[in-house]
């Protein structure tokens, strides 16, 4: 990773702070009790959107519409199309976001509310996100990916940024791992600040891309099924930026089942009285499985999103 990067982060959130919002660190007195770790969470369920996306798209759309583009195509599980239409709204620009038929109806709602012209497109996210680019080079327009780009990394990166400022030292951080943007992001900003800080990647053992190309060294093809975590769920990008970033920047990958990620969604929803969707419900689920290892130290959880149907929440409780 750059040895700017941090710089980048920084300059980023100058860039975007108009268009996104800076998240609270709230103290989680329950997760800290239960644990004996002092536990903080990152609260980007509060994000503009619902999700941490917002601030990926929000800067290379900044910086794309510098070029003037026709139209920016792009793919998403949900929350990054979102994200998209939300920011082409503010900077006026006109996009196109390819969407797989597994699309939670709470995020394509939203997309739907914003504005932006979508199409169904493939079963799963990665198959909508191969839609997308054959689209986007046969009409020779921009492709936004989710995650494989720096500008979106460093986007989303200034989750870190504002983390850091608002509570300094870190030993430990979190993070639900897809594509790998977030954690890139998240990672990659605070090691440069302080290389001790532990980054842990949690993944829905259903689908685990990432884990398993860090387990065998390479990106390799997996078996991908229904997850709650549906905004980290889809396959990896062949030569994804993402992949070399997580291999120089995560000391712990864990896997967590759907029976563990329901159970922490539920308990994190009845302590915390707030809505968090299934890859937040991931990144809590793996804190609970390390809980041992944490205790005493001072942990930050990132609670990427919160955009989650009734049904499915109805779902969790039963």
């Amino acid at each position: 990773m750059q040895d700017k990067f941090f710089k980048d982060v920084e300059v980023a959130l100058e860039r975007i702070r108009h268009i996104i919002r800076q998240t609270p660190l709230q103290f989680s007195p329950s997760l800290s009790e239960e644990s004996g770790a002092e536990v903080f969470l990152k609260l980007e369920n509060f994000q503009v959107t619902g999700s941490f996306k917002a601030r990926g798209a929000s800067n290379k759309m900044t910086l794309l519409s510098k070029e003037d583009p026709k139209k920016i195509i792009t793919a998403s599980s949900g929350n990054h199309g979102s994200a998209v239409a939300y920011a082409a709204g503010i900077l006026k620009l006109d996009t196109l976001i390819f969407l797989p038929e597994s699309v939670s109806p709470a995020k394509l709602n939203k997309i739907k509310y914003l504005g932006a012209d979508y199409q169904i497109k493939g079963k799963t996210s990665g198959d909508a996100e191969t839609e997308g680019r054959i689209y986007a080079e046969k009409n020779h327009l921009p492709f936004l990916s989710p995650y494989n780009d720096y500008d979106v990394i460093v986007g989303q990166g200034t989750a870190a940024a504002e983390a850091y400022h608002q509570m300094q030292a870190i030993d430990a951080v979190l993070v639900c791992v897809g594509g790998g943007g977030l954690i890139s992001g998240i990672g990659g900003y605070l090691k440069q600040k302080n290389s001790n800080t532990k980054v842990i990647a949690c993944s829905p053992s259903h689908s685990a891309a990432m884990h398993y190309a860090l387990e065998a060294g390479y990106i390799i093809d997996i078996d991908h099924l229904d997850t709650l975590s549906d905004g980290s769920a889809g396959a990896l990008e062949q030569g994804s930026i993402t992949f070399e970033y997580c291999q120089s920047i995560v000391d712990q990958s864990i896997l967590v089942s759907e029976e563990e990620i329901a159970s922490a969604m539920k308990s994190f929803m009845d302590t915390h009285q707030m809505m968090i969707e299934g890859s937040a419900g991931t990144a809590v689920a793996g804190f609970l499985k390390l809980k041992k290892q944490l205790k005493g130290k001072r942990v930050l959880i990132i609670i990427c999103g919160a955009n989650i149907s009734m049904d499915k929440i109805k779902e969790i409780i039963a």
